[in-house]
């Protein structure tokens, strides 16, 4: 043994490879243990789930823990965790525990037990990537196997999440790094406009341009795994604190966006996860301990909802080939999403045969043998119930449950086998293109130097973690090009676009001995004090919004703000630029730079994020949907004191989300509003562009905006205060979210989902239809599976094979495979789940990736003529809704909206250029989920509708079919 193995001084590539390069092999942690991880209550275990609420949780913890919130910090923490306790039992009418028992056994009909976990390898696209890593995975150790399923712990790598390898067999660590805005905590890499303004160009061609770019630099900074994209939450709260992340509130919408970012990333090579598996709809109580509760909430949907809502752009994302699926941290129909094996086994690996992975959000993994059982592949980022504590639920813990028989081998072998095929698949296994040595940057520091494990104690040598490596490129551009046409113009009364020399659409402009006086306003305008990385993870508002906050967020190189851009943007002979930077209204210090302008240009913004953080009274989710930091008050005051009243106003609105505008939206001076959602780095530019006229806007939205909160039902109020320890959250408005609702109920919105302005007009001819496929109820019955899962030696391997190498020098807290000692490995007979020997049935709406092939087929094609009939140039979105026949309801005896999105396309038309525009109409999307056949049902009676138009309720024409 040499002196640095001795000192433990090992560099990370040597002290992997040494820790690793002996034949030893692990298990999962023996949940029978004295740690009663899943010790069955049976006054609160749900009957049938094998993922209570309350049976993940080491009973000898609960009252010696800290919140994950408080640990570590203050008194005053502490005191507030056990403040929100009392509020709960407040709530529940004084029944104290009593009333917590008895709330927290509801009955689980809507997620049954589905054992076992189905298998991969059975698809087309994968076989390929299955036989080879059948042949890699038997040669592979126990603890390798274990190894390649575990992550290594937090702060335990340079990513994120970080896996061990398997060093035999020439298996690397693989790196998994967020996210959906770009590369977290890196540097030289391009900060994107977030998922929403995605979703808002209505681009498919730039949805995949997006995830491409993501993927070029992930791979240059040596990553495997992109945690993104976000299609979970849906949206069906307006205030969710991450529904920037994702495409929009249609699931439509986000399967397409998410579809096209996926091949986007993954023809890179680079596997994408699509996340959060599922209903993860609010940030409030959404994890155990975060809010001071001991568990998240539940999210309690219906089968259908669930299938043709919260569901449907997984299928998507499964259709497109997507690498991995991340489940989230909250119940659903109390039973924690990790571990709720109708979701992951009967909907997700069955019905929709998935073939890659899935992970756990971090700490989203709840139990040990069970969610092994549920079909949780991989466990991120290691750690087990609480943070950084190298406790993990799997690792050694692993390697027991297997040795004692409690896993069983054939699942941890399917485990493995799926993380494996999905390297093959993208070609992770070329070096030349991946680095098995892994990122060449440190999440942890940004110096130079570092330690390879820096969420260890142990002492290490320190080494080059940061290599500052630029992977930039050209994507400036994508980034400009999509805030630009993500830019939604909600409102124009002839005044944009604005030339360089102060002209507005309708008015040459020549005042005050012939210079135009241009105001702008607001602290959105501008830069923060801090700079655009003043906030750690982004979580504050200020100066200009171009990004939400969280683990979804991402360091700016730079960020061109808006002021920076308009600043300079005019012909300064023309145009006299002034500004005031700031959200106080009176401008009393200098009423002149309000009252001598002749156009006033206002800034506005609401901020959100992830929920492990807060900012001012924004707790992760927004406390009601109005602007933030006086925002509405400023814009009131500069549209109603614009040149002494008679200026005129442009409000531009960065946002989360949508806001209600009902203060200003109908004041005289409002001459104009822009919705740029959140740009990222090139916000400046990118408005410019639209303002200035370079760019035509063709933004639309992606979500409604109402007049009030309540005008989106009660569904979309998020729950501020738990109604019990396991808050419970009904979504009793099924299939009516967003504009379904509005249409439902007959509510007029501000501006409705699709809606979108143009410098230029369009004109639609009556859709053609030509049918491809006679309507039938049923598809076609579900297909032979295209190739066998790999089959492996079912023996358990000898003891000392799990035992640490001789002379095997630890780091504490990092997690690895292997046992001190074969006593450690309890034989006693594993409690397994009610229904877990009742093999399920495979889905009559299985057979392929994405579900039954004939669900994908085309039924119908609808065409329609579209003419550009303005004054210039520009992108016309044409959408594509489906109403089912008008008695559907009768006929099938269940409700209808009133139409769905089914289509759309972006088109670039020159003035008076025509296009035909044409949508293949699948079998699902004519189709609606049958509870009782449990299998995708069409409608046979009747005429289907299809309309198009430029929004949900901007429609031209209809035809039947």
């Amino acid at each position: 043994m040499d002196h640095k193995q001795e000192e433990g001084l090992l560099s990370p590539k040597e002290h992997f490879r040494r820790s690793y390069d002996s034949r030893d092999s692990s298990d999962l942690d023996s949940d029978i243990d004295a740690t009663e991880y899943l010790q069955s209550d049976p006054l609160t275990a749900p009957k049938g789930s094998y993922n209570p609420a309350y049976q993940t949780q080491p009973r000898n913890r609960w009252l010696r823990q800290p919140c994950c919130c408080c640990a570590g910090r203050s008194r005053k923490c502490v005191w507030t965790c056990l403040g929100i306790l009392a509020l709960v039992f407040i709530a529940l009418g004084g029944g104290g525990f009593f009333a917590y028992k008895k709330f927290a056994a509801p009955k689980d009909g809507l997620s049954p037990p589905w054992y076992p976990t189905p298998k991969g390898g059975t698809a087309r696209n994968w076989a390929d990537s299955y036989r080879k890593a059948s042949e890699m995975v038997s040669k592979m150790t126990l603890p390798e196997k274990v190894n390649v399923t575990t992550g290594t712990g937090w702060e335990m790598g340079p990513a994120v999440g970080n896996t061990g390898p398997a060093v035999n067999v020439g298996f690397p660590s693989l790196a998994l790094q967020d996210g959906p805005l770009g590369i977290r905590f890196t540097d030289n890499a391009t900060a994107f406009p977030a998922g929403i303004t995605v979703g808002a160009t209505w681009n498919k061609d730039l949805m995949y341009q997006w995830g491409n770019a993501h993927a070029i630099e992930a791979r240059k900074k040596g990553i495997n795994v992109i945690l993104g994209p976000c299609i979970g939450p849906l949206g069906r709260m307006p205030a969710g604190g991450r529904n920037w992340e994702g495409f929009g509130a249609d699931p439509y919408l986000q399967g397409i966006a998410a579809a096209e970012s996926i091949k986007g990333i993954q023809d890179e090579g680079i596997m994408a996860t699509i996340k959060h598996l599922v209903a993860n709809e609010q940030e409030h109580f959404r994890q155990s301990w975060e809010w001071g509760l001991p568990n998240a909430i539940s999210s309690n949907i219906d089968d259908r909802t669930m299938h043709e809502l919260y569901m449907w752009p997984f299928g998507d994302s499964v259709k497109a080939g997507v690498a991995s699926v991340m489940c989230s941290y909250n119940q659903i129909n109390n039973s924690y999403a990790c571990g709720n094996s109708k979701i992951l086994n009967g909907i997700l690996k069955d019905e929709m045969g998935f073939q890659g992975f899935v992970m756990s959000d971090w700490l989203a993994q709840r139990g040990g043998v069970s969610s092994a059982l549920a079909g949780l592949d991989m466990t991120m980022p290691g750690d087990g119930l609480f943070w950084a504590d190298g406790k993990s639920l799997w690792g050694p813990e692993l390697t027991k449950s297997v040795m004692n028989g409690s896993v069983p081998l054939e699942r941890l072998n399917d485990m493995v086998t799926r993380i494996v095929a999905a390297w093959y698949q993208f070609g992770q296994d070329d070096t030349e293109r991946f680095d098995p040595d892994g990122p060449n940057f440190s999440s942890w520091t940004n110096d130079e130097y570092g330690v390879f494990a820096p969420g260890s104690p142990s002492e290490q040598e320190k080494v080059i973690v940061n290599e500052y490596e630029n992977v930039m490129g050209n994507h400036s551009a994508i980034a400009r090009q999509i805030a630009a046409e993500g830019t939604v113009l909600l409102k124009n009364e002839h005044i944009l676009p604005i030339d360089r020399h102060g002209n507005t659409d309708m008015k040459l402009r020549k005042k005050h001995e012939g210079v135009v006086r241009i105001g702008i306003f607001g602290e959105d305008a501008g830069p923060g004090p801090n700079g655009p990385n003043g906030c750690k993870d982004r979580a504050c508002n200020e100066g200009t919004l171009a990004s939400g906050w969280g683990s979804g967020a991402v360091e700016f190189p730079y960020l061109v703000t808006p002021i920076d851009a308009l600043g300079s943007g005019w012909d300064k002979d023309k145009v006299n630029v002034s500004s005031w930077l700031t959200n106080s209204p009176p401008f009393s210090e200098q009423p002149e730079i309000l009252g001598n302008q002749d156009i006033c240009i206002v800034f506005a913004n609401a901020d959100s994020g992830e929920g492990f953080v807060s900012w001012e009274s924004v707790k992760g989710d927004r406390p009601d949907l109005f602007l933030q930091k006086g925002g509405d008050d400023l814009i009131v005051s500069v549209a109603n004191g614009c040149g002494g009243g008679s200026g005129e106003t442009i409000v531009i609105i960065h946002t989360v989300g949508p806001v209600i505008m009902e203060r200003w939206i109908d004041l005289p001076g409002v001459k104009a509003v822009l919705l740029a959602n959140l740009p990222g780095q090139e916000s400046g530019n990118a408005l410019a562009d639209v303002l200035f006229g370079a760019v035509n806007p063709s933004g639309h939205l992606p979500w409604t905006i109402g007049k009030n909160l309540d005008d989106y039902g009660d569904g979309a109020k998020i729950m501020y205060l738990p109604n019990n320890v396991v808050p419970q959250q009904n979504f009793a408005e099924g299939l009516y979210v967003d504009y379904r609702y509005f249409d439902k109920y007959d509510i007029k919105p501000r501006f409705e989902f699709g809606f979108g302005l143009s410098y230029t007009t369009f004109n639609f001819t009556i859709p053609r239809i030509k049918e491809q496929k006679p309507k039938s109820a049923y598809p076609a019955a579900r297909p032979r599976d295209f190739a066998m899962p790999p089959e492996y030696d079912p023996s358990i391997p000898d003891e000392d094979e799990v035992l640490f190498p001789p002379n095997f020098r630890k780091l504490e807290k990092f997690v690895y495979p292997y046992l001190d000692t074969v006593d450690e490995i309890i034989m006693d007979p594993y409690p397994y789940p009610e229904g877990y020997d009742v093999k399920q049935p495979l889905s009559p709406a299985g057979g392929d990736e994405g579900g039954n092939p004939d669900l994908w087929e085309t039924y119908v094609t609808v065409s329609t003529n579209v003419t550009n009939t303005g004054a210039r140039d520009g992108n016309v979105v044409t959408q594509l809704y489906l109403a089912y026949p008008p008695n559907a309801s009768k006929t099938e005896g269940v409700d209808f909206p009133v139409k769905v999105l089914r289509g759309f396309e972006k088109t670039f038309l020159k003035q008076n250029e025509m296009a035909t525009v044409t949508f293949n109409v699948t079998r699902r999307d004519l189709s609606y989920w049958d509870v009782k056949a449990q299998n995708w049902k069409m409608v046979t009676d009747g005429t289907y509708g299809f309309v198009v138009g430029e929004s949900s309720r901007l429609l031209h024409a209809m035809a039947e079919w």
